[in-house]
């Protein structure tokens, strides 16, 4: 212990004042929701919670949660000071007894912290955006399962009413063919036609099934009963205002992920300057009947002449160039990408209300026509046949269209960056607005 009391004041004091100016800064703060987006809407819908539960359930957003809980927390790491201070002790028994204590730190006097500070939050932010993004994908890939389990349901729900007219019809040629009104091959084509409806019946089945698969693999088991799907049409494209390029979420993920290669470059660059090293030693020196005290003070700085680091350099800046490049180019995919959903969306939507106004969708009075024309013998059993299957037909490519516009729906929304808003129940930057209209 004599040791270290023999140690000068000054000295420690001088070393307290180099600590000093390594101490740590307060940890990182939650950073401030990027620009772009958007408080989560009040309202609340059946849809909006089922979405909110696939979030909660998915692994996937479990991952990126915990990546971006990691960005934070080397964000946190990179922002504490470089070195910590290193402690030695000597004693020595020879014709002289030595015994010292000494300190010594690295001393951050390039900024090196600072870069590292400023990269590690240019990854935080990299690390929200790609976590919105995914959140936002995980939705839209529900959306549009649940929007084709649902309107393969509606399939499958209008062929077991064919499966049910093909059976009726089945047992009406049959008592018809006892009293003549029909000959045997007419009554074999309604048997054929039957067998036919039973086979397509298994296929829309399996086309459910599938399709329950696929919203199963996205939510799990979170949803037991699905949300109804609206049953208008989808809105009209011009009830979406798209956001500008700069804010979607790609492109926020893109130019955070170039503010952190940009913060790499000074990092690099930081790195090549040697930091030097202060070292402060005191103590006790005995040589015979003398006794004297010893304080030293020592610098020491590494050369950079086997490596000086400007490959390191060369590279970041390179990474970063390549990051500039990739913001522009999806600036160009998402234009393209707009404006292919717009157009595509546009024409499916009109299409589908053109059949809903058509003659094609009115499935229900044409097929009792029909029956009604076979039954009074007016058409025969072939032209029936050919007619029934003709209009099932049609409501089945009805369906499927119906079910094509409201993926192109989505898609449409994703591309605009306005799912979340639909979510929301707002299309726009207007008024809130129902979601079924």
């Amino acid at each position: 212990m004599s040791v270290f009391r023999s140690v000068p004041i000054g000295a420690a004091c001088l070393l307290y004042a180099a600590l000093l100016s390594a101490a740590p800064v307060p940890p990182l703060s939650d950073p401030p929701p990027a620009a772009g987006t958007r408080a989560p809407s009040l309202l609340s819908s059946p849809l909006q919670d089922a979405v909110r539960r696939i979030w909660q359930a998915s692994p996937e957003v479990q991952a990126a949660r915990a990546d971006l809980d990691a960005a934070r927390a080397r964000a946190r790491a990179a922002a504490q000071p470089l070195y910590n201070p290193s402690l030695s002790l000597d004693a020595e028994n020879a014709d002289v007894n030595r015994r010292t204590a000494g300190l010594s730190l690295a001393l951050d006097l390039s900024g090196k912290r600072r870069a590292r500070a400023s990269q590690g939050d240019a990854e935080v932010l990299a690390a929200e955006a790609t976590y919105d993004l995914l959140r936002r994908n995980v939705a839209a890939r529900w959306l549009k399962a649940w929007s084709t389990a649902t309107l393969a349901a509606r399939q499958s729900e209008l062929g077991r009413r064919r499966l049910a007219l093909m059976q009726r019809f089945d047992d009406l040629a049959a008592q018809r063919l006892k009293v003549g009104d029909i000959s045997s091959p007419e009554r074999d084509l309604a048997g054929l036609a039957l067998g036919e409806a039973q086979v397509q019946q298994a296929t829309l089945a399996g086309n459910e099934a599938a399709a329950r698969a696929a919203l199963l693999a996205i939510s799990g088991d979170q949803l037991t009963t699905l949300p109804p799907l609206p049953e208008g049409l989808s809105p009209a494209a011009d009830r979406v205002t798209p956001l500008a390029v700069d804010e979607l979420p790609e492109l926020r993920q893109a130019r955070a992920q170039q503010a952190s290669a940009d913060a790499g470059v000074q990092v690099a660059r930081r790195a090549r300057i040697p930091d030097p090293t202060l070292s402060l030693t005191g103590g006790q020196v005995r040589s015979g009947p003398r006794t004297d005290q010893v304080i030293g003070l020592s610098v020491s700085i590494p050369l950079p002449v086997l490596n000086t680091g400007r490959a390191e350099v060369d590279a970041a800046r390179a990474e970063a160039d390549a990051a500039a490049a990739g913001v522009r180019s999806r600036q160009f995919v998402l234009r393209a990408g707009l404006q292919e959903a717009q157009a595509r969306y546009a024409a499916l939507r009109g299409a589908a209300e053109a059949f809903r106004t058509g003659r094609a969708a009115a499935f229900e009075d044409r097929t009792t026509l029909l029956e009604k024309l076979w039954r009074a013998g007016e058409i025969s059993t072939s032209d029936y046949l050919v007619q029934l299957k003709q209009s099932l037909d049609t409501a089945l490519s009805g369906q499927e269209l119906e079910n094509q516009t409201w993926q192109a729906w989505f898609d449409y929304l994703t591309a605009a960056g306005r799912l979340n808003d639909w979510l929301d129940g707002r299309t726009q930057d207007g008024p809130n607005q129902d979601i079924s209209r």
